[in-house]
Order: structure tokens, then C-alpha cells, then sequence
């Protein structure tokens, strides 16, 4: 088992979801961190746990920022923070899938990530680096963010399901 700190600096965490019923709008958020117990012969004995600052939200449109934190969607000022604590790892041919409670909204719900162990090396600087991708999709409903304006052609403005997207560069503790 290698317990590893993820490097914020050189990972990320971003979503994509649908806009006005064709298009898709993209964001990351800027603030987490997070740590990964990883056992590369025992997949299934791996863990991982997660903590996003929801205020750190990005979609490079400050109004629309303002917007995802309000109480509309986010709710930032009384739930600050999204959190996901893996709850089961299961490998899934060379991948695995991360079972585990996404907190959202004040609200905890399932979410599974679909992850791809990327492998690890040692950098220039002589640190050991180990890396994953993984997505996951979820409905934002799940998490009572419910706001949407319907759009004149038909629909709504915003979609209800949104894909996360997540790279990470983790070094050992």
C-alpha cells in the first residue's frame, strides 16, 4: 500500500454540461485537495478521499460564477465544500471503478468513478509521481440543484447531467 497526497498543482478537476440543449459549458474549480491509499497488487484495497472548495469554481465567466455559488445551484455560503469519500474499489479489467459518497449541496449520494492507473515514475526532480484519470457522470438533481430557465426553441437552459472529468499527479507520503 502507497499512501499518496495528490498534487493539486499538477492535476485537475473539471465538468462539462450541457448548454441550451446543443451546446456544452465547461469548469474547474481551482481549491482541493485530496489523498489516495493505493495497492497496486490488492486494487481492491484502495482508497481514496477527496475535498473540492465549491467557492474555487471557474467557467471563466465571473457573473456565471457568482451564479453556481449562489443558492440557485451550490449553496456556497452554508455547504463551502463537495466532497467524495470512496466507499469500495473494484478492478475492472487494467482500470477500476471507485465506488464511493459524493457530497454535494448538503446532499450524499453514490457516485462511481471509472479510473484509469495511468503509472507512475520518478520525476527530474527525483520525486516519485503516480498517476490516474478517471470520469464519472451524475445528475445534478440528485444533489436539489434544480434552477433552470427554459430556452424559446424548447428545453432548458441547463442540463441535468453533468460529466466530471479528473487528472491527477499523486506523490507518495
Amino acid at each position: 500500500m502507497v499512501q499518496l497526497k495528490i498534487d493539486t498543482v499538477h492535476s485537475s478537476i473539471s465538468f462539462v454540461v450541457k448548454h441550451m440543449m446543443f451546446a456544452k459549458a465547461r469548469g474547474t474549480f481551482g481549491s482541493w485537495s485530496g489523498e489516495i491509499n493505493f495497492d497496486p497488487e490488492n486494487i481492491a484495497s484502495s482508497s481514496v478521499n477527496v475535498t473540492i472548495d465549491a467557492t474555487s469554481i471557474s467557467t471563466g465567466e465571473p457573473n456565471r460564477d457568482a451564479h453556481l455559488k449562489s443558492p440557485d445551484f451550490f449553496g456556497t455560503e452554508t455547504n463551502p465544500n463537495f466532497t467524495f469519500v470512496s466507499t469500495s474499489v473494484e478492478p475492472d479489467g487494467d482500470d477500476f471503478v471507485v465506488h464511493g459518497d459524493f457530497t454535494m449541496n448538503g446532499i450524499t449520494k453514490p457516485v462511481d468513478l471509472e479510473v484509469e492507473y495511468n503509472g507512475n515514475g520518478t520525476s527530474p526532480m527525483g520525486t516519485e509521481v503516480y498517476s490516474f484519470s478517471a470520469e464519472a457522470k451524475l445528475n445534478r438533481k440528485d444533489f436539489n440543484v434544480n434552477w433552470n430557465a427554459p430556452v424559446e426553441a424548447g428545453g432548458f437552459l441547463v442540463g441535468d447531467d453533468v460529466k466530471i472529468e479528473i487528472e491527477i499527479e499523486a506523490n507518495p507520503v
